[in-house]
């Protein structure tokens, strides 16, 4: 297997994934600052243009992390990463989909529309007076996330998963792009602090 690497949240989150799984996976650097993702040759390997994409042994290609991650998940033989029975595979669709859908999008759209508007104008359409409105729904969301986080570990409770790691990446990547993390939420702090420790933050 290969996966399609860069900068950014999303490779980011499947490099730790991978680190939790305890494997290693060949990796091949894509330029997204020189629009190497752009290129004729990428979109022959994914023509979303995007990182991460995994090409399989007998050369197909996935992408999008969660399809990358559940497939890596499955071929270990399930673990508690995306979960061991129905009901625990069941809690982390749920709370990935939940941060996918109310933080994550709204995070990096807001950082596209302004602050990365640079990088990514001519590559996709912008919406610059969505901006601040998309960064503001994304802290409503973790405010809201920081209200149940109370007595628990992750979100999962004692359970680490791939919706903990999806989170950190973004929230990560949110401090360094003009969306720090809001001091008053006391359990997303310690939640975050927590997951810094873990050996694969640093894959």
């Amino acid at each position: 297997m290969k996966l399609f690497n860069s900068m950014g949240p999303n490779p980011r989150a499947v490099r730790m994934f991978i680190a939790e799984l305890g494997d290693t996976v060949e990796m091949q650097e894509v330029d997204l600052m020189a629009g190497e993702n752009r290129g004729e040759d990428f979109l022959k390997i994914n023509p979303g243009g995007q990182c991460p994409a995994l090409q399989l042994d007998n050369g197909e290609v996935i992408s999008e992390i969660t399809a990358i991650c559940e497939y890596l998940d499955d071929k270990k033989g399930s673990t508690p990463l995306i979960g061991t029975t129905a009901e625990e595979r069941a809690e982390t669709r749920m709370w990935v989909r939940r941060i996918d859908h109310g933080i994550l999008e709204n995070l990096i759209n807001g950082f596209r529309y302004s602050e990365g508007a640079q990088l990514f104008e001519g590559r996709m359409r912008l919406i610059p007076h969505a901006a601040d409105d998309l960064k503001d729904l994304a802290q409503e969301k973790i405010t809201w996330l920081d209200g149940l986080m109370a007595g628990k570990d992750y979100i999962c409770g004692d359970r680490f998963t791939l919706a903990d790691i999806l989170l950190f990446a973004f929230l990560e990547f949110g401090t360094q792009v003009g969306q720090p993390l809001n001091e008053d939420n006391a359990a997303i702090i310690a939640w975050y602090n927590r997951v810094k420790e873990r050996s694969s933050t640093a894959a």
